[in-house]
């Protein structure tokens, strides 16, 4: 007796080997709430066409609170020069202009 292990696409259902899939992973869609992950091949994610020159901004609510916001970098950028971004601190390591042990 043999165990037969098929993979198949869950998008289209079409079979392939297991080493030509690759993961789509669904961070956010209007229909469900979490992530999902589909298994799926290159060919059928072709017409998928990433929307350029975005902007992609996390708000931090006073209530600690968080959401992302995905907007076009032309509305971003008239409210929020290219400078202004430019010149801000990072989100990592020591603010600018502090000491490690006060020297």
């Amino acid at each position: 007796m043999a165990i037969v292990q098929r993979k198949i696409s869950d998008i289209t259902g079409a079979e392939a080997p297991e080493g030509e899939f690759v993961t789509l992973i669904v961070r956010q869609h209007p229909k469900v709430d979490q992530a999902k992950r589909l298994d799926a091949l290159p060919d059928e994610l072709a017409n998928l066409k990433p929307v350029g020159d975005l902007v992609v901004v996390e708000v931090r609510e006073p209530d600690s609170s968080t959401r992302e916001v995905y907007v076009r970098y032309t509305d971003f950028a008239k409210l929020i020069s290219d400078e202004v971004v430019t010149s801000a601190p990072g989100t990592k390591g020591r603010i600018p202009g502090t000491r490690v042990n006060g020297n």
